[in-house]
């Protein structure tokens, strides 16, 4: 039968990739792909010679019915983005939830995802951890600073090389220097970098410095550091 695969490509090192991942993009009748180029050269590096349609941010309303039809008539298809699973930060979410509209079955591979490895590496708790992905360029990204300031729970953002340095500088304003924090950077390639300490610390790092590659920042979590509440403080005079 006929369905949506959501496939998982290499975040750096081509080998992170699964061989039921080859096989699948190899016997899909089509693959989505978020920029052809890139994916070409994970294509021809797996002689992968299945027929590629561009599926991206600006193109994904105008194509999504053409591509949900083309499902529903018996044509299997694989959506890739340029690096990791699909749907995380990339397109993916307005496909699978017309699919789902139209009982198209959706089935989402395991694989490469940038903040898993960035997150146990980072040292913070990975017990509970809550992923923010990109923050807002402009409108409504005080708000949302805002609102993480509070997060008790280890908390992941992406950022560009570009947009670094100012996004460690609003963290340190809204959670305060002394904050620890990490910076992972090309993840799985063979500049691969971690950078640990606290807020202050990672923008005296990167205040001058040039860099490439993907970002993930992971903050641990604020600390609690209230007094003893009522019910406690009850339950302590109880057992007096």
């Amino acid at each position: 039968m006929a369905k949506l695969y959501l496939v998982p490509t290499p975040i750096g090192n081509l080998e992170d990739i699964t061989f039921r991942a080859v096989n699948i993009l190899k016997t899909s009748d089509f693959i989505l792909a978020e920029d052809t180029r890139t994916s070409g050269n994970l294509l021809k590096h797996y002689e992968i010679s299945t027929r590629v349609q561009s599926y991206h941010q600006y193109n994904e309303h105008a194509v999504l019915q053409s591509v949900v039809n083309k499902i529903r008539a018996s044509e299997t298809v694989s959506l890739i983005t340029d690096a990791g699973t699909p749907g995380i930060s990339d397109p993916g979410f307005l496909l699978v939830r017309e699919c789902i509209k139209n009982d198209i079955k959706v089935e989402c591979l395991p694989g490469a995802t940038a903040f898993v490895p960035a997150l146990v590496c980072s040292g913070f708790s990975c017990e509970k951890f809550i992923f923010e992905g990109f923050l807002p360029h402009k409108k409504g990204r005080n708000s949302r600073l805002e609102q993480i300031k509070g997060h008790s729970y280890t908390f992941i953002l992406y950022e560009s090389p570009f947009r670094l340095y100012k996004t460690l500088e609003q963290l340190k304003e809204y959670l305060g220097g002394e904050r620890q924090a990490a910076v992972a950077r090309e993840i799985s390639k063979i500049h691969e970098e971690y950078q640990r300490g606290s807020l202050s610390d990672l923008c005296e790092i990167y205040k001058d410095k040039a860099i490439k590659g993907e970002i993930v920042i992971i903050v641990e979590g604020k600390k609690d550091n209230t007094s003893i509440t009522e019910n406690d403080k009850e339950e302590e005079d109880n057992n007096l």
